[in-house]
């Protein structure tokens, strides 16, 4: 069973007319008996009934007061002089006037309403004062020091209101700008995943269905002639391809919720497998040349990553669009970059003349003809270093060939790749 809470709350307009006929009817009601069997200089019956009129006007004023919030004050204000002024007789005449001058504290804009407050209040000390210069007895100018002290204090309340009312505001628009950092925050980090997924994947994907490509085709070319030959493509292609399925199950395991369950699951590629990657390009036909240094201190998984990347995608673009070549790996450690370099010398053959390896097809379109569509892997790259806070530059060679140099941070700036 639901239960539903009810608000009692009544509207503004609503509170502000039963507030109005309160303080009217407590001003002329509380004066009428405060005055009772008391000699009075001046009745509220005279000049026509002002005196009713003065303390009806200040409380029914204030059913407007939050849509006019100075006006109201001024009418206030105005009414209490003239019936002060005028003589007539004390009581809580005032309950309609603190309430004004408390809304334009209350519902103002801070400096401007305490301007128009202090004026105002000062105004009426200065007339309550003159008015009550020969009043009888003299105790009676107390209840003058008590409007004093009661205007400031409904002033300063309105005040406290309004102050109070602004730090919530800003309080909540800071929780609201917080919280839409936060979503920010949390969608840049999620296309920043992806971004890494889809890298990853690419690299992943593209360097093994190159390899596979290649050694089908010698599979194709040398099947009948040389079978033992087509046996070792069949069994670098299962190699190739389960390695892939391996580093295809890490990279896509973030996606899955298993609860911690690492099973299955290889550790990003890095350092220590480029003479893996070396032996897979040289059976696809690359003549691969390594010239490794060992760093000092181990690095980061982050910075290994994106050396074995580096290094598998400029393997791949090579088979791609050169064929057999001869191709020099350099990776120089330094104190605080890490230099790689890739280099390779070019197509050997010519487009007529027959392979010297008997094991690749002559001319596989896909694998080493020119005519392949440029892709995203230097790009892709040249992402990986500039978001650890290092460069790449990859150009043709003047002499022919082709050149991937990266320098990467060993301390990188950026996120993990």
């Amino acid at each position: 069973m639901e239960h539903r809470v009810v608000s009692l709350r009544l509207p503004v307009l609503t509170q502000d007319v039963l507030l109005a006929l309160f303080i009217t009817v407590m001003q002329v009601q509380g004066t009428i008996v405060r005055n009772v069997g008391e000699v009075v200089q001046r009745p509220l019956t005279d000049l026509g009934y002002l005196g009713y009129v003065l303390l009806v006007v200040s409380g029914v004023v204030v059913v407007v007061r939050r849509r006019w919030p100075v006006p109201v004050f001024v009418t206030a204000a105005l009414a209490s002089l003239v019936y002060y002024t005028l003589d007539f007789p004390d009581g809580p005449g005032w309950l309609g006037l603190f309430v004004a001058l408390y809304t334009v504290a209350a519902y103002g804009d801070g400096r401007r309403s305490l301007v128009i407050a202090g004026v105002g209040t000062s105004v009426l000390t200065v007339g309550w004062l003159v008015a009550a210069a020969d009043i009888e007895p003299r105790a009676a100018i107390g209840w003058v020091f008590f409007r004093i002290g009661a205007s400031v204090m409904s002033a300063a309340l309105g005040e406290s209101v309004r102050s109070r009312r602004v730090i919530a505001a800003e309080a909540l628009e800071r929780a609201e700008l917080a919280e839409r950092t936060r979503e920010e925050e949390a969608r840049a980090r999620v296309d920043a995943e992806r971004l890494r997924i889809a890298r990853e994947v690419h690299d992943t994907v593209a360097h093994a269905i190159v390899i596979i490509n290649v050694q089908s085709g010698v599979t194709a070319h040398v099947l009948d002639k040389r079978p033992e030959v087509a046996r070792e493509a069949l069994r670098a292609i299962e190699q190739t391809s389960s390695r892939a399925l391996r580093e295809m199950r890490a990279i896509l395991g973030v996606l899955r919720d298993d609860d911690g369950d690492d099973d299955g699951r290889v550790p990003y590629p890095g350092l220590g497998q480029i003479d893996e990657l070396a032996a897979k390009a040289r059976e696809a036909g690359l003549d691969i040349k390594l010239e490794e240094t060992s760093p000092a201190a181990p690095l980061p998984s982050a910075v290994g990553s994106a050396v074995y990347r580096i290094v598998q995608e400029s393997i791949t673009n090579v088979i791609r669009h050169v064929g057999p070549t001869r191709v020099t790996v350099a990776l120089n450690p330094g104190i605080e970059v890490l230099e790689i370099r890739v280099t390779d010398e070019g197509r050997r053959a010519a487009p007529g003349d027959e392979l010297a390896d008997p094991r690749l097809p002559a001319r596989h379109p896909t694998s080493i003809g020119g005519s392949a569509k440029p892709g995203r892997g230097i790009v892709g790259m040249r992402e990986r270093c500039q978001l650890l806070g290092g460069e790449l530059d990859a150009r043709p060679l003047p002499g022919g060939g082709f050149e991937v140099r990266a320098r990467l941070p060993l301390a990188p700036t950026g996120s993990r790749l």
